[in-house]
C-alpha cells in the first residue's frame, strides 16, 4: 500500500498524469536509438560522398590526360597531312592527284606510310571520295566519320564516369545532411521528453511530452523515407 507520505512526495503532477513518466521513458529510449542510427547513417553517407568525390576527381584527371593525348595526336596527324600535301605539290605540281598511289621512293610516299594507324582509315576513305574533282567531298580526312581517336573516346567515357561519380557524391551529401537533420530532431525529442518529465506543472509536463511524441513520430516518418547504407 502507498502511504500518505509517499503520495505527498510524488506530487500532484504525478497523481494527475501517472503515465507521463513511462511515456517519457519510452520516448527517451526510442529517441536515443534513433539518434545513434541517424549518426551512423550520416557517417556512412559521408564516407560514400568522400569516395564518390575521389572517384570523380580521379576520372576527371584521367580524362584530361586522355584529352591531352588526343590533342597531341591530332597535331601530329595535321602536321603529317600538311607535309604530305606539300610534298605532293612539289613532286607532281598539284595538290592532290585524282588517283593517288603512294610511291615509297618519294618523300610523299615516305610520309604517307607514316600516317598513324588511326589516321590511315580516314585518309583512305577521304581519297575514295575523289576530293580532287568532287566539290561535294569532305574538305579533309579530319571531317570523315572514320577519323576516330581512341584517346578521344576514352576521354569522353572518363568524363561521363566523372559526372556520374559527382552525381553520386551530391546525392550522398544530400542524404548525409538529411540524417544530420534527423539527428537534430531526435535531440529535440530528448530535450522535450527529458525536461518535461521533471517539471512540476502538470499542464507544462503534458505539453512537453506531447511535443516530444509528435516530433518523434515525425522523425520516424522521415527516417523511413531515407535510403539506408550499411
Amino acid at each position: 500500500m502507498t502511504g500518505p507520505q509517499e503520495e505527498v512526495s510524488r506530487g500532484p503532477a504525478t497523481r494527475l498524469h501517472p503515465h507521463l513518466e513511462p511515456v517519457a521513458a519510452v520516448l527517451l529510449s526510442v529517441a536515443t536509438v534513433m539518434t545513434a542510427w541517424s549518426a551512423y547513417q550520416s557517417a556512412q553517407w559521408g564516407g560514400e560522398m568522400a569516395t564518390s568525390y575521389s572517384a570523380a576527381g580521379a576520372a576527371r584527371t584521367e580524362g584530361n590526360r586522355a584529352a591531352t593525348l588526343a590533342g597531341q595526336q591530332t597535331i601530329i596527324d595535321v602536321q603529317l597531312f600538311t607535309d604530305w600535301l606539300s610534298a605532293l605539290n612539289e613532286e607532281q605540281g598539284q595538290v592532290l592527284p585524282t588517283h593517288y598511289v603512294p610511291d615509297p621512293d618519294r618523300y610523299s610516299g615516305f610520309l604517307f606510310a607514316r600516317f598513324r594507324p588511326e589516321f590511315q582509315p580516314a585518309v583512305h576513305a577521304w581519297l575514295a571520295q575523289d576530293p580532287a574533282t568532287d566539290p561535294d567531298a569532305p574538305p579533309s580526312p579530319f571531317a570523315m566519320d572514320e577519323y576516330v581517336l581512341a584517346a578521344t573516346t576514352q576521354a569522353h567515357e572518363l568524363d561521363a564516369k566523372a559526372d556520374a561519380a559527382a552525381t553520386r557524391a551530391h546525392r550522398a551529401n544530400a542524404t548525409k545532411d538529411d540524417y544530420v537533420l534527423a539527428t537534430v530532431m531526435c535531440a529535440s525529442v530528448l530535450f522535450f521528453a527529458g525536461i518535461g518529465a521533471k517539471l512540476s506543472s502538470p499542464r507544462v509536463r503534458l505539453v512537453m511530452v506531447g511535443v516530444a511524441a509528435v516530433v518523434l513520430l515525425s522523425t520516424v516518418a522521415v527516417l523511413v523515407s531515407f535510403p539506408v547504407r550499411v
